[in-house]
């Protein structure tokens, strides 16, 4: 036989499954912060600010990048630092062969700047960062933003080739050629006076091409933070839509708690008024 519940306990039974749903709901948003867990929620909050987390996962892995070639080109602008000194060293030793005569001093001096070329070659090949080395011609492509393919940097040394002493015109010199001949002989002199006017001209090749990297760097440092501006921003207006205020949810569960509460001593006093009437049979 079917059971028949009053209209009274029907409605009590209602109000406690009811509040029992909205307190969970509340105790729900509470445990995560959140407002809006689901698609169900709330379909268009839900879905915007799961794009908006999405873009600005995208921009974070990209500003990663960025990290990564601003590292590449310090690298790069501190070997050219090195280059540069090691440059400046060998044009003393030059200057203080051409100050001299003496052949054995001549030599000793080009023996000692034979050895700062090779040391210029081997810093150029150490100053690369994670697999790439702008001084020895390698292209960095930086990308600021992951949806289109022309927010993009390429970077590359100005000679686009390795920066070697050979090719910065320099030449080591062969044994004696700092040396002048007999008599009037003036071959040691031109020798020297070449090697000078080279290096100067290379320190000024360095000089650009650390200009060039500066600015570069300073693109990549721009963006690095406008990215991190936009990330934020992203972030910010996703957790908007989907936050919950704690201090709202809480007074809401205390006051749902109550009503719960003033069901069950409802669902009480309706239970009690059959029993009553049966009392009187």
């Amino acid at each position: 036989m079917a059971v028949t519940l009053s209209s009274g306990i029907r409605d009590a039974l209602l109000s406690i499954q009811q509040t029992t749903a909205s307190a969970a709901t509340a105790q729900t948003r509470l445990a995560t912060g959140r407002k809006i867990n689901t698609a169900i929620d709330n379909p268009l909050n839900y879905f915007t600010a799961a794009g908006l987390n999405d873009r600005a996962s995208d921009l974070s892995n990209l500003q990663d990048a960025m990290g990564n070639a601003v590292k590449t080109i310090d690298a790069a602008s501190t070997g050219i630092d090195g280059m540069s000194k090691l440059l400046q060293t060998a044009q003393g030793l030059a200057s203080s062969a051409s100050a001299t005569t003496d052949s054995s001093t001549r030599a000793s001096l080009m023996k000692q700047y034979n050895t700062i070329l090779a040391q210029v070659d081997e810093l150029m090949g150490n100053s690369g960062f994670n697999g790439i080395n702008l001084l020895k011609g390698d292209k960095l492509t930086v990308k600021f933003d992951g949806s289109t393919t022309t927010a993009t940097l390429g970077i590359q040394n100005l000679a686009t080739g390795a920066l070697t002493a050979t090719a910065l015109g320099i030449a080591t010199g062969a044994a004696g050629a700092w040396t002048n001949g007999a008599g009037t002989d003036t071959t040691g002199d031109v020798a020297i006076a070449t090697q000078l006017t080279n290096v100067a001209k290379a320190i000024t090749t360095l000089r650009s091409e650390a200009s060039a990297l500066g600015a570069n760097g300073a693109i990549v440092k721009t963006r690095q933070e406008f990215t991190a501006s936009i990330i934020n921003t992203l972030k910010t207006g996703a957790d908007q839509l989907t936050l919950a205020d704690v201090n709202e949810e809480g007074a809401n569960l205390i006051s749902l708690n109550t009503r719960g509460q003033l069901a069950q001593t409802a669902l009480s006093l309706a239970s009690q008024r059959e029993q009553a009437v049966l009392r009187l049979f």
